[in-house]
């Protein structure tokens, strides 16, 4: 099966250190000329991504916090284009976020859902949940879940 027998890879991506390695991380393992969709999900008030240097927003303005997913998944799909992939972004409203990434991953057709793991782990993985954790639980589809380096 070749690369463009398959749906698109989708990143989630935050803006934060473990996602750009996660991006890396897949441009290692699957090789050059994959579609990917690059993907940021957003709400107001309890914003859960990392905005770019510089830029601030009321996090209870929609279209402020809209604006501020859209640029963060536009860094991550430059990332993701110079890790050997054909990215296009994408910045959508959901909550909660595991859900998100899973709806987009199914209206796509991805065939593997990529993401770093923030490894919440006792007290604080049982209140905060974890993303990539209910993303592998919840999604049909297949999951890579990268990991922190030590």
């Amino acid at each position: 099966m070749s690369a463009g027998d398959l749906g698109p890879v989708l990143f989630s991506y935050d803006g934060s250190d473990l996602a750009e390695l996660a991006i890396e991380e897949a441009g290692r393992q699957l090789g050059s000329g994959r579609d990917a969709i690059v993907l940021t999900v957003w709400r107001t008030f309890a914003v859960e991504f990392i905005p770019g240097p510089g830029v601030t927003f009321d996090a209870a303005a929609s279209d402020q916090v809209g604006k501020a997913a859209e640029d963060t998944a536009a860094r991550g799909a430059a990332m993701a284009r110079a890790a050997g992939f054909s990215a296009q972004s994408l910045a959508r409203e959901d909550a909660p976020t595991w859900k998100g990434i899973a709806r987009v991953a199914d209206d796509h057709a991805a065939s593997l859902i990529v993401l770093g793991s923030h490894g919440k782990r006792g007290l604080a993985g049982v209140f905060l949940g974890s993303v990539a954790g209910a993303v592998a639980a919840h999604s049909g589809r297949s999951v890579l879940i990268v990991h922190g380096r030590s």
